[in-house]
């Protein structure tokens, strides 16, 4: 196991470099001079112009600045946006507030979704089943903006049970409306894969074995199938996390989170690389530390794998 993860780091690291490659050449490489960008209007002399472009190494063929890039990824220095704060303050500010938004909303699918679709594969065709397979479509269908505005008028403005809007404290009583709603439409799709596992697990070998040799129906479900389930259903969850905290720019911006999302859009808006890659490549790392807990996951769930 202790190798196996070994190699799966090593094997991260040219992923790591190309994704960090491609989002770096694309930011910096666009047309347009951020420099005269951040000036506005105002003429910039020659010198005070010549001065920024050396402080972000813009001055260097392209290479260089790459490499001086990755060189403040590995001392943690993201360098200064072109507004003169530090990046990583923003990062320090804003990522906390966002994992713990997408931390509670995969709690709220994974939990919601697996115990629903449980019940509905374990009665596939009743009432129930085509009831939550008709809710997930409906969930799908209708855009996240929809749901945020219509949960915050419900439940903020309308009954007046949850606030309307987070701001800077962000506690766990005010993200929950936005984790449930930012972990709507990852809960449709948790719901179906584990009805669908669920419902072709039912019928399989290893599970009428299991029945044969009398165990009782909630070991059987508990042990066999639902831990066979799971399988799919962790795949799409550990992917999902670095996902909702890169795409929850709609529900911060409705609920005014400070965090991932908002930063991003306000970074773009105002033309800052430094803290576009930056951030970008944070939730780069996140992603890949995420695969690399679900490939460990198969093998607490499935005991056909062995990492040798």
């Amino acid at each position: 196991m202790a190798w196996y993860v070994v190699r799966r780091l090593l094997q991260m690291i040219p992923v790591f470099l190309g994704a960090t490659l491609l989002i770096y050449a694309m930011v910096f490489l666009v047309p347009g001079d951020p420099i005269q960008a951040l000036a506005g209007d105002r003429q910039m002399t020659p010198a005070v112009e010549a001065a920024l472009k050396a402080r972000y190494h813009l001055d260097q063929p392209f290479y260089i600045q790459y490499l001086e890039y990755l060189k403040g990824i590995v001392t943690l220095d993201f360098g200064t946006s072109f507004s003169g704060r530090p990046v990583r303050d923003e990062l320090v500010r804003a990522f906390p507030i966002t994992f713990r938004l997408a931390i509670m909303a995969v709690c709220i699918e994974f939990f919601f979704g697996v115990v629903f679709g449980l019940v509905a594969g374990l009665r596939k065709g009743k009432l129930f089943d085509s009831t939550m397979l008709v809710l997930s479509l409906i969930i799908i269908a209708v855009p996240i903006f929809v749901v945020g505005f219509l949960a915050q008028y419900l439940l903020g403005i309308k009954w007046g049970i949850a606030p309307v809007t987070v701001g800077g404290k962000a506690s766990f009583g005010d993200l929950l409306v936005p984790a449930f709603v930012l972990g709507s439409l990852s809960f449709a799709y948790v719901l179906r894969l584990t009805r669908n596992a669920v419902a072709e697990n039912m019928s399989a070998d290893y599970v009428r074995t299991a029945t044969a040799k009398g165990l009782s129906r909630r070991r059987v479900i508990v042990v066999h199938i639902l831990r066979n389930s799971l399988i799919p259903v962790i795949t799409f969850v550990g992917t999902d996390l670095g996902f909702l905290m890169g795409g929850a720019v709609v529900t911060e911006g409705i609920f005014n989170i400070p965090g991932v999302g908002g930063t991003l859009y306000q970074a773009i808006t105002r033309g800052e690389p430094p803290t576009v890659v930056a951030f970008v490549t944070v939730l780069i790392v996140i992603l890949l530390l995420t695969n690399l807990i679900v490939d460990l996951l198969y093998a607490a769930l499935d005991p056909r794998i062995r990492y040798a």
